[in-house]
């Protein structure tokens, strides 16, 4: 594996644990990769009990549209409600996995706040 590999595959498994941690929850783990069909890279986050896909990302740059792009196509693929990316804070290691950053689009945050996607009405 690469270094930015090992790089992307610790900052996941940083951010598995800390959600499966914070959230009391154990079903929370990295999840293994499908090629094209991913479905994103955390398994078993539920919000209000429906599935969200979490997208990690370990980059300098930040490329946030190609990101959430790619995370709505995991969501799609997962059949997920929520399509979520988590990406790194500069000087945000282990002891602080919390101060992380979320990113999504104002329609996935939207839905989470009324409880689906269903619940609506976007435009």
């Amino acid at each position: 594996m690469s270094k930015e590999g090992r790089k992307g595959a610790s900052f996941e498994q940083l951010v598995a644990d800390y959600l499966a941690a914070a959230l009391q929850d154990d079903r929370i783990e990295r999840r293994v990769k499908h090629g094209t069909q991913d479905r994103g890279d955390i398994a078993g986050l539920r919000i209000r009990g429906k599935r969200a896909v979490v997208e990690c990302k370990n980059h300098q740059r930040m490329e946030l549209a190609a990101w959430l792009d790619e995370a709505e196509r995991e969501r799609g693929n997962d059949d997920a409600e929520f399509g979520i990316v988590v990406h790194k804070r500069k000087g945000c290691g282990t002891a602080k996995a919390g101060r992380n950053y979320v990113t999504m689009d104002l329609e996935t945050f939207a839905a989470i706040i009324a409880g689906g996607r269903e619940l609506i009405n976007a435009d």
